[in-house]
């Protein structure tokens, strides 16, 4: 449905956007995840076609936003970080000037305007001034203009942001719910919202995408291995009996006191597997055979906020190891080119000291035949 490909912004000596390259297929919740001035703005008013991009395509429907653009942007409903309303209108005034203004034919302008009314749960404020409403009825008005059309996308930047609990609730209750019907891409920073709503994620640092997945597996990928933790009762030499049975089929196991416990016989055990393994059913079975009581079992999990971190981190090395060499050589540069302004002066003062040379060299010839004895009668 959307096929970015190289896009770069530039703000004068600033990359805001560096060469992303991603797609969007029909049919998901994207969760366009980084933060605070990674680019995800900047991305989004892109794809709308609301600012101009340094260079790159995107392609909507097949649509190219930069070449046709009114036929692009009929695919896509977008509510900015502010969304644009008319404070002194009514919702339904407010929804009934988008619709003119998107163009939508004047037989399907009420059926479309009251759909988005239900849909955003706004019916009941409809004929209310927008200014008076609450910060969460705003965004349901302006999650209901971007409806307007019944685009096949709509794009949400930072859909939740200023609400209170209640209103994150209602707003990602209500996006879930659009689902059904469009493909939404959510830009947001905040992790929890992300992994709330969405079931693939596309994280950006520094204008670049540095990872695109959904988020269990962007999880496995990161943790490389399951760990079993357990906390097991029972006699140490049947403990190591069931360890020794379950060491031809994991990593590594690790086993100690529990200081927590005033029981000697209650261990902390660690089973390390390959991440495709899962040896909690067996576990099981081999401590229940050895008579040791399982008092816990759990499986090591990373979420989005580990993920989030690991690859922000690791991108952040990156970027200022790429910044650095570029400054290096912007350096080098910079004294190659005085290195050879200095050479180029040089050779002028070379050939201007070999003017003069010959100059001399003239005025002294002019000197001599001045100075040369010429008789005044031949």
């Amino acid at each position: 449905m959307i096929e970015v490909k190289n896009l770069t912004k530039r703000y004068g000596d600033n990359l805001a956007v560096n060469d992303l390259s991603f797609t969007v297929e029909k049919g998901k919740i994207y969760g366009f995840l980084g933060p605070n001035g990674a680019g995800k703005s900047t991305t989004m008013n892109i794809i709308t076609g609301c600012l101009a991009a340094t260079s790159g395509t995107v392609v909507i429907n097949g649509h190219d936003i930069f070449e046709d653009p009114v036929e692009a942007k009929k695919c896509i409903g977008y509510l900015p970080e502010q969304p644009p309303l008319y404070m002194d209108m009514t919702p339904r005034e407010y929804l009934t000037f988008v619709a003119q203004a998107k163009g939508i034919e004047r037989t399907d302008r009420e059926y479309q305007i009251n759909y988005a009314m239900e849909k955003t749960q706004i019916m009941g404020v409809q004929n209310r001034l927008i200014k008076n409403l609450s910060k969460g009825y705003k965004q349901r008005v302006g999650i209901a203009q971007a409806m307007l059309g019944s685009p096949e996308i709509i794009i949400l930047d930072e859909p939740t942001v200023g609400l209170d609990p209640i209103q994150i609730i209602e707003i990602r209750d209500l996006i879930r719910s659009l689902a059904e019907d469009h493909t939404v891409i959510l830009s947001s920073h905040i992790l929890t919202e992300v992994a709330a709503v969405c079931n693939y994620v596309m994280i950006i640092a520094h204008g670049r995408l540095i990872a695109s997945d959904t988020i269990e597996n962007l999880s496995t990928y990161l943790v490389g291995s399951n760990i079993l933790h357990m906390t097991v009762k029972g006699d140490v030499n049947r403990i190591r009996m069931a360890i020794n049975t379950l060491a031809n089929h994991a990593k590594t196991i690790t086993y100690e006191e529990n200081p927590e416990e005033h029981s000697a016989e209650i261990y902390n055990i660690d089973i390390e597997t390959d991440r495709s393994a899962d040896l909690r059913e067996l576990a099981f079975n081999t401590f229940v055979e050895e008579h040791c009581v399982i008092l816990k079992m759990v499986t090591e999990a990373i979420g989005l906020e580990d993920v989030f971190l690991k690859l922000t981190t690791e991108d952040d090395e990156e970027y200022a190891i790429a910044q650095e060499e570029a400054a290096i050589e912007a350096r080098e540069n910079a004294f190659a080119a005085d290195k050879l302004d200095d050479d180029d002066d040089d050779d002028e003062d070379e050939d201007d000291t070999d003017d003069a040379d010959d100059e001399d060299a003239e005025d002294d010839d002019d000197d001599d035949d001045d100075g040369e004895y010429k008789p005044m009668f031949s």
